[in-house]
């Protein structure tokens, strides 16, 4: 059974960076298309970026977080990061990790969370003004 766990939020100034990591465990990560979201207080969950398989070389940004955020996936540490720069106070949230299935499909990179079955618990990330 696969689990997620996310790790790297924290309290950062505006303009300021951060690193949020997924390590997963129970199973690899290599068939499995990535995603990360986020939920502010009193919104809905919004999809921020999203990962292929490796083979794919596939990832999507959110129009809010683009240039500013990056995904990528370590499959040897079986690990997906969301480098996130020049963060803003509206970036304020809980941060969720997320995996759907791929198998060997390569163009998978999904921007919406129902096709998503696994999810980490989160980590809160806040930027102070």
């Amino acid at each position: 059974q696969l689990a997620l766990v996310e790790s790297g939020g924290g309290l950062v100034q505006r303009g300021g960076s951060l690193r949020l990591s997924c390590t997963a465990s129970g199973a690899t990560l290599d068939g499995y298309a990535l995603g990360w979201f986020r939920q502010a207080p009193g919104k809905e969950r919004e999809a921020v970026s999203c990962i292929s398989i490796s083979g794919g070389g596939i990832t999507k940004a959110a129009d809010f977080v683009k240039g500013r955020f990056t995904i990528s996936r370590d499959n040897a540490k079986n690990t997906v990061y969301l480098q996130m720069d020049s963060l803003k106070p509206e970036d304020t949230a809980v941060y969720y990790c997320a995996a759907t299935w791929a198998g060997t499909v390569q163009a998978l990179c999904l921007m919406g969370a129902p096709p998503y079955d696994w999810w980490g618990q989160g980590t809160q990330v806040t930027v102070s003004s």
